[in-house]
């Protein structure tokens, strides 16, 4: 099944008001996250991996601890990784939903104190990565971070949330200020809705 760049939820302009500009969201959309699906299905032609789901070649090639990866899943799990990003954001999008606000008080004392702990985990991911809430295995929901292109998926873990912090995502917008970008994220950005119905 070849990997095809989806359509973002909303215009390029949408997001500008709330600090990522049209021009942000065209080279991320249009042109990196487009590389990861062309660059993927230029590897997995013709291998094992051709035809299988998305999710099915991320936990298949991941290696664990690989200070590498390899390109058949740096460029797939980077298309998930962004084919989730996008959704999780929204113009307009209304206010956290009761049951999310619950369960984030349940786990961390209250929503500042995530919002925190996620903050801390975008702006201290060395180099390029992303951060995440995730669902555990047990149910528990934990803040993590991780390297490159490496996501939950890998972990056994369900993404309820995720942050792109490679600078491609925040240059344009905030240069090097990382921890202005997250704040702006979680303030502005998320669709707490979509990460509520990912519980």
């Amino acid at each position: 099944m070849a990997f095809t760049l989806p359509d973002l939820p909303y215009a390029h302009d949408a997001l500008a008001d709330l600090g990522m500009s049209a021009e942000t969201l065209e080279f991320h959309h249009d042109i990196h996250h487009k590389a990861y699906v062309d660059n993927g299905n230029k590897l997995i032609a013709g291998t094992e991996w051709d035809g299988k789901s998305l999710e099915d070649i991320i936990t298949g090639t991941y290696q664990s601890g690989a200070v590498a990866q390899s390109g058949i899943f740096n460029n797939a799990s980077q298309h998930w990784n962004h084919a989730q990003f996008w959704e999780m954001m929204g113009p307009g999008t209304g206010g956290m939903p009761g049951e999310l606000e619950k369960a984030l008080t349940e786990a961390f004392g209250s929503v500042d104190k995530f919002k925190e702990e996620f903050a801390a985990a975008g702006a201290g991911q060395f180099g390029s990565g992303w951060a995440w809430l995730v669902k555990d295995k047990d149910g528990s929901l934990k803040v993590t971070k991780t390297e490159n292109g490496v996501n939950p998926l890998c972990f056994g873990q369900t993404a309820l949330l995720g942050c792109d912090v490679w600078e491609h995502s925040y240059y344009i917008d905030f240069r090097n200020k990382r921890p202005a970008y997250l704040s702006n994220f979680l303030e502005k950005l998320v669709n707490w809705e979509n990460v509520a119905s990912r519980m």
